[in-house]
């Protein structure tokens, strides 16, 4: 059973950084993709950065060069280092993991979000 827990978010002035961790219990990187999205207050989840088990990643444009998502095998995680943060990143961040191989392809598992906010 894939279970996402997602931890590390917090309160940064503009300008910090915090890393972001999901906990990817269940999974074997290699059937699955790994994102990480975010949704802020009145707006729709949005997903700012892709992972495969090869590591290739894919950003949206507004976070590309300030965020980098990695995968630890050792810790079965995903990491989302967040860099130069701005207010605008002031969001609810989520862990998804969405099947890509085998038998129940293209399933979408969700973590319950970590909340993150920028202000000074």
């Amino acid at each position: 059973q894939v279970h996402l827990v997602e931890s590390g978010g917090g309160s940064v002035q503009p300008g910090g950084s915090l890393r972001l961790s999901c906990a990817a219990s269940g999974v074997i990187f290699s059937l699955y993709v790994m994102a990480w999205y975010r949704q802020a207050p009145g707006k729709e989840r949005e997903r700012i950065a892709l992972i495969n088990d090869g590591g290739a990643a894919i950003y949206a444009n507004s976070v590309k060069g300030r965020f980098t998502i990695s995968i630890d095998n050792a810790r079965n995680t995903v990491d989302l280092q967040m860099n130069s943060l701005k207010f605008d990143d002031k969001a609810a961040y989520y862990c998804n993991a969405r099947k890509i191989r085998g038998v129940n392809k293209d399933l979408n598992y969700w973590g319950q979000g970590t909340q993150v906010t920028v202000s000074s």
